[in-house]
C-alpha cells in the first residue's frame, strides 16, 4: 500500500518528486519511492508518472497484478510511454499472457532505439515468451549503446546460442570472463559451446572454486561445467565426481519429495482411464490446425525429433510452452502455487474438453503462422496425454523412448529448471523412471495406435528410414529437408540448443557404460523393478 510522507518532505514540482523517486529506486529505497508516487497521485490521480512509479514499487514487492494495473494506467494516460509498455509486457509474460506481451512489444519497438535498459528488458520478455529471434536485434542494439554493461552482453550471448550463432556467443563469453573471471554461469555457458581439448579451462574453473570458497549450492554451475569438460577429456571417474557434487548441491536446497510426484502419476492412471476418456463430449480439434505433441522424459531425443518434423514445409513449432498445464490449472478452478497436484488433476478431469482445447489454442495463437500442423514439445506433457487425446481427437502424439540408463545419466548431468527436480539424485531418478514406465504402459493400453513411439537409438542408427516411418504416421509426405534438420535456422531454447546445430550422431549412445561403477546403484534399482538395462 502506498503512503505519503509528511508534506514538508514532499514539497516541490512534480519533476522534482519524480527525480527523487527515481534516485530512491536506484538506491532500492522502496519506502521513499512509494511515498513520492503516492504524493504525485494525491496531487493528480491522472499523473502517468505517478502510476508508473507506483508500478515499479509494486513490481519490486512481487505483486504482479497490481503492478500491471499501474503500468496499464500509465500507458492509458500517456500512450507513448515505451517504458510503461515494456514493463507491462513483462508483467503480462509473468502471468503467461504472452499474446498481450507480444502485441505491446511490437507496438513500442520503434521507440526503444535509444534506451538500452528497455531494449534489454524487451529482449528478455521476447525470450520468455518464446520469440528469441525478435529479441536478438534488441539485445544487439542495447550492447551497441552500452557495451560495458555485462548483463546486456550476457543476454546477447545467450540469445546467440538460441539462434545458433555459436561463434559469436563464445567470443562474448570469453570477453566477459576476461573482465570477471569468477562469474560461474558464464564459465558454464562457455563449457556448453565446444568440446574441451585440454585442461586449461578446467584449471581456471577449479581456481575459481579455490579462490571464492563458496558453499556448494553457490557452485552448482561450476561443478557441472567442470564435469562436462572432464567427460570431454574421458576422465570418467573425476567427471562423475563433479556431476555428483552439482546434483547433491541442488538437491540440498530443492525441498523435493519424489513420493509426491509418484503419487501424482498413480492418480493420473486412476483418473484418466478408458471410461473417463470416452465420457462426455470430446474436443472439436484445432480449427484447421493439427497439433503434434512430442513428449517423453527429458534428454530422450524430444528436441531432435522436433527439429526433424519442424523442418517439414507443412509444420511449424512452438517449442516448449507451459500453456497446457496452465489451462488445466485454470479449468480446475483450484488455487495453488504448485504447477500440478492431485487436486488440480481431479478437478481438471471434470472440465469440458472443448474448453481446454479452445483456451490452449487461444493462448498459443500469437505464435502460429499459416501452416496446417504445429508442434508443442514439452517432455512433461507426457503426464497429460489423456487430456490431449480427449481435447484434440486429431492430435498426433509422439512419445520418445531411450535406453533407461542413457536417459537417466543424460538427465543427471544436466542443469535443469525446477520442473525436473527428480534428476539431481540417482535414487530419485530411479524411482521417477520406474513410475514413468508404469504410466507409459497405461498410455499404451489407453491410446493404442494414437501413440506414435520413436526409439532414440533406432532414429540415430537409421535416420532416413525412421524419419520416413514417423512422417507417414503423422500423415505427412517425406521431404529431404527433414534429414537436414541441422540447417534449420529456427531458434531452440532447450537444453539441446547446441546439439541440434550438429548432424545426427551416436556419441551419446551407451555413454552410461563409461560410468558403470558409479551408476551401479541406479542399474540395480531398475533391474529390481523389472526394467531391462543390459
Amino acid at each position: 500500500m502506498l503512503t505519503a510522507m509528511p508534506h514538508m518532505q514532499m514539497d516541490g514540482a512534480p519533476e522534482r518528486l519524480s527525480a527523487l523517486a527515481r534516485r530512491a529506486i536506484r538506491a532500492r529505497d522502496w519506502a521513499q519511492a512509494a511515498a513520492c508516487a503516492a504524493e504525485l497521485l494525491r496531487r493528480n490521480d491522472a499523473d502517468a508518472e505517478g502510476h508508473f512509479l507506483a508500478g515499479l514499487v509494486e513490481k519490486a514487492a512481487t505483486r504482479p497484478i497490481k503492478a500491471a494495473e499501474r503500468f496499464a494506467r500509465a500507458l492509458e494516460l500517456q500512450p507513448g510511454r515505451y517504458d510503461a509498455a515494456v514493463e507491462l509486457a513483462n508483467q503480462h509474460a509473468i502471468g503467461r499472457r504472452n499474446a498481450a506481451a507480444a502485441e505491446l512489444l511490437a507496438a513500442c519497438e520503434p521507440a526503444l532505439s535509444n534506451s538500452p535498459r528497455y531494449l534489454d528488458m524487451a529482449g528478455t520478455v521476447y525470450v520468455d515468451i518464446g520469440m528469441p529471434e525478435r529479441a536478438w536485434p534488441l539485445y544487439a542494439r542495447a550492447c551497441e549503446l552500452q557495451p560495458e554493461i555485462a548483463l546486456f552482453q550476457g543476454n546477447l550471448a545467450a540469445c546467440c546460442v538460441y539462434l545458433g550463432r555459436i561463434e559469436q556467443a563464445k567470443a562474448i563469453y570469453r570477453s566477459l570472463l576476461e573482465k570477471a573471471p569468477n562469474h560461474q554461469r558464464n564459465h558454464y555457458q562457455l563449457s556448453r559451446l565446444e568440446r574441451a581439448r585440454d585442461t586449461r579451462h578446467i584449471e581456471q574453473m577449479k581456481a575459481v572454486l579455490e579462490a571464492t570458497r563458496l558453499t556448494p549450492d553457490k557452485n552448482v554451475f561450476l561443478y557441472y561445467a567442470i564435469g562436462k569438460e572432464l567427460e570431454d577429456l574421458e576422465q570418467w571417474a573425476e567427471a562423475f565426481r563433479y556431476y555428483k557434487l552439482g546434483g547433491d548441491a541442488v538437491a540440498s536446497v530443492a525441498r523435493y519429495d519424489v513420493a509426491e510426484d509418484i503419487r501424482l502419476v498413480d492418480r493420473i492412471i486412476e483418473v484418466c482411464d478408458a471410461g473417463w476418456l470416452e465420457s462426455g463430449p470430446a474436443g472439436t480439434g484445432a480449427a484447421g490446425r493439427t497439433p503434434i505433441f512430442i513428449v517423453g522424459l527429458p534428454r530422450t531425443g524430444t528436441t531432435l525429433t522436433e527439429r526433424i518434423i519442424a523442418s517439414h514445409s507443412q509444420v511449424e513449432s512452438l517449442g516448449e510452452t507451459q500453456f497446457l498445464q496452465m489451462v488445466l490449472r485454470q479449468m480446475s478452478g483450484v488455487e495453488s502455487v504448485e504447477g500440478m497436484n492431485r487436486t488440480i488433476l481431479e478437478s481438471a478431469a471434470a472440465a469440458d474438453a472443448g474448453r481446454i482445447a479452445g483456451s490452449y489454442l487461444e493462448a498459443v495463437a500469437y505464435r502460429l503462422g499459416g501452416k496446417p500442423m504445429f508442434i508443442e514439445k514439452l517432455p512433461l506433457n507426457f503426464l497429460y496425454l489423456g487430456f490431449i487425446a480427449k481435447a484434440w481427437p486429431d492430435a498426433r502424439i509422439v512419445y520418445m523412448r531411450r535406453h533407461p540408463m542413457d536417459a537417466c545419466f543424460s538427465m543427471y548431468k544436466q542443469v535443469f529448471t525446477w520442473a525436473y527436480k527428480f534428476t539431481y539424485r540417482l535414487e530419485t531418478l530411479g524411482r521417477y523412471l520406474i513410475a514413468h514406465q508404469r504410466l507409459a504402459r497405461h498410455w499404451r493400453a489407453l491410446l493404442g495406435e494414437r501413440l506414435i513411439e520413436v526409439e532414440y537409438e533406432s532414429l540415430v542408427a537409421n535416420p532416413e528410414a525412421q524419419t520416413r516411418r514417423l512422417l507417414d504416421r503423422l500423415g505427412l509426405a517425406f521431404e529431404p529437408a527433414c534429414l537436414e534438420f541441422d540447417r534449420n535456422q529456427s531458434a531452440s531454447t532447450t537444453a539441446s540448443s547446441v546439439q541440434v546445430r550438429e548432424k545426427i550422431n551416436d556419441r551419446s549412445i551407451g555413454r552410461w557404460r563409461r560410468f558403470g561403477r558409479e551408476l551401479r546403484p541406479l542399474q540395480d534399482m531398475l533391474e529390481d523393478a523389472g526394467i531391462p538395462v543390459g
